[in-house]
């Protein structure tokens, strides 16, 4: 393939495949990937899901105290580099790394894809490996001095989600540069066609790395898509510094199969549009903001050793408003679910041709904010019922109250200020109205860590301005974003308090525009009440024109009641170019019912399902 050819062409639309985290977490074996594949090849290929990724820790061994951020049970070969754990993955053996699997999967047709992690891992740079020179294939040489892995790596920049796991390189130094260049030389050789580097962008955000990794890009040989990841804190400013060195990148947390995750989508992706980010420039093509994996279908549990064993909590309208969104946003389109057990639902709304064309060819899509809404409310009893999976309710204030994570560039984080109640206790409290009356404050409790003045000295990067929350002045419980994973929102409901360790997910900084960040997770913390809940869900909608000149309109529900949803045909005029829709016809059809509105004039309406999204198809004359 030219190079010419490839800066034309390359990630010219969202890419689309399967990836095997939600599934296997990072416990995939040779067989269960090909098998895999295999069902890719066979069932969505022909509808362009294309990529099948092996997602992370495919390097470590899998045995007894081995798990995502375990240390010293890696496997890796004599220049620091990973290479494939021989024992899932057999056919890496005798140096072939994921050769004879990368062949396997262009066989079928396929493109082959891994997940690497920042920097350089702490077993290399314990080990004090050397530094391979890929341009004489000896050790690398500066200064009369061969350099190893313990002159480049930088113990004080460690992954903040595998803190034991991996750290920074010093892309300053040419040894730094060319211990990367060794790395994707050799993924380009094992004929790796898409690699995600995690661990770089958003709250780990290192320019450098990135950069040295997109040129070592460009002078390969073979074309690899650059995918970074992931995409806590990330703001379309952030984004524009990267964007031209990458094909997509995350712009959210890991997404997990709960409706609190999904909701959370629809904020980032207006932003982003309105930055216009969906489709600028990339790294030998295009770049595509990326809203994660589709958890749909058989899954596994965030964070877990184990394989799939169960289906996704997402309702079959909620499902529809996740794939909807993805679409409409033109998010890359990655699968996550068990591929063997693909059942027809989960396979008609992953092939739905008119999702696909939106997500492939459609332009100018944007949130289109000109819609209204009216809506039936439910008991309050019933919001609780509904609520109660996704709230963290604060029982010593008001059942009402609970505790979320928010991107802290949004104003839903701001309201939080420092209470002193004597001069030995202080409280941190959200001051800002909870629902339609001014509640009681909810307050939670400051400690600052306990160090001993030599720890004072070694931690003092890590603990310097950050402090602990405890639930009440009695009980050592301090809230945290995660206990043991890589934050999602349900894992935040699920680890608020508890017992308070030196743990980087249970340090929090109060800032002086009034957020409360987490050092762990890079989002901030916020409190609502369930009764702000129903009327803060709301109603979104997004427009985008297809390749034909149809016009596409998605209404999404985001109320825990039915809503009915409407908007004016005239409207379409603020956020569809060069078109008049003053006296306008158009013949409509919404997709997941079916009806076919014949020509209308005026407006668009439809009862939307709790959670659900109507899609319209109309072609104006």
């Amino acid at each position: 393939m030219s190079r010419l050819y490839v800066e034309a062409q390359y990630a010219s639309s969202p890419p689309r495949g399967w990836n095997s985290y939600d599934s296997f977490s990072w416990t995939i074996s040779e067989k269960e990937f090909l098998d895999s594949a295999q069902f890719v090849s066979d069932r969505l290929l022909s509808s362009g899901y294309e990529y099948v990724v092996v997602d992370y820790l495919w390097y470590r061994r899998k045995v007894e105290g081995a798990n995502k951020d375990s240390s010293g049970f890696d496997v890796i070969d004599e220049w620091g580099r990973m290479v494939p754990d021989p024992d899932r993955w057999p056919s890496s053996r005798d140096g072939k790394g994921f050769t004879e699997v990368a062949k396997k999967v262009h066989d079928m047709g396929l493109k082959f894809g891994i997940h690497v992690m920042r920097g350089i891992s702490t077993q290399a740079v314990n080990a004090n490996t050397l530094i391979l020179d890929t341009k004489t294939g000896e050790a690398f040489e500066e200064g009369r001095k061969k350099w190893t892995a313990q002159d480049i790596g930088i113990k004080e920049r460690p992954c903040s989600w595998m803190p034991h796991g991996f750290v920074s390189v010093n892309t300053t130094a040419r040894a730094g540069a060319a211990f990367l260049r060794s790395l994707y030389t050799q993924y380009a050789e094992w004929g790796v066609d898409l690699v995600k580097h995690d661990c770089v962008f958003g709250a780990d955000l290192d320019v450098g790395e990135i950069s040295v990794v997109s040129e070592v890009l460009k002078q390969l040989d073979r074309p690899i898509l650059y995918s970074l990841s992931p995409g806590t804190s990330v703001t379309p400013a952030m984004a524009k510094d990267v964007s031209g060195l990458a094909n997509m990148y995350r712009i959210t947390a890991d997404d997990w199969d709960s409706w609190g995750d999904v909701a959370s989508h629809f904020d980032v992706t207006r932003d982003f549009s309105t930055a216009n980010m969906i489709g600028a420039k990339g790294l030998l093509g295009k770049s595509w903001p990326d809203l994660d994996m589709l958890p749909l279908g058989w899954l596994t549990d965030p964070g877990s050793n184990d394989g799939p064993h169960r289906t996704s909590k997402l309702n079959a309208d909620e499902q529809r408003t996740q794939m909807t969104l993805w679409s409409m946003a033109k998010s890359p389109l990655m699968f996550g679910g068990d591929l063997r057990k693909l059942d027809e639902t989960t396979y008609n709304l992953l092939t739905n041709p008119i999702l696909l064309e939106i997500n492939s060819f459609s332009s100018n899509n944007m949130e289109f904010p000109y819609i209204t809404s009216t809506n039936s409310f439910k008991s309050k009893n019933d919001v609780l019922d509904e609520q109660s999976e996704r709230c963290l309710t604060d029982e010593r204030t008001s059942d009402t109250h609970f505790l979320s994570l928010t991107s802290c560039t949004t104003l839903k984080a701001i309201g939080w200020s420092a209470e002193a109640l004597d001069q030995d206790l202080e409280q941190i409290c959200w001051k800002e109205h909870l629902g339609s009356k001014h509640q009681e404050l909810f307050c939670l409790y400051k400690k600052e860590p306990l160090l001993s003045s030599d720890e004072k000295m070694s931690y003092k990067h890590q603990f310097e301005g950050k402090l602990q929350l405890l639930a009440t002045d009695r009980m050592d419980f301090c809230l945290g974003a995660s206990p043991t994973q890589k934050l999602t929102s349900r894992e935040f409901e699920r680890g608020a308090f508890l017992p308070c360790r030196r743990d980087t997910n249970q340090m929090w900084v109060l800032n002086s525009n009034g957020t409360l960040a987490n050092s762990y997770s890079g989002l901030c913390a916020t409190v609502n009440s369930v009764e702000a809940e129903v009327s803060s869900g709301g109603t979104r909608s997004w427009v985008a024109t297809g390749r034909r000149g149809e016009i596409y309109v998605a209404f999404f529900n985001l109320n825990p009641v039915k809503t009915v949803i409407s908007a004016m045909i005239s409207d379409l005029a603020h956020v569809v170019p060069g078109k008049n829709f003053n006296g306008t016809s158009c013949n409509c059809k919404e997709v997941w019912s079916g009806k076919d509105f014949g020509v209308i004039k005026q407006s668009i309406s439809m009862t939307v399902e709790v959670h659900g999204c109507a899609l319209f198809v109309l072609n104006c004359y």
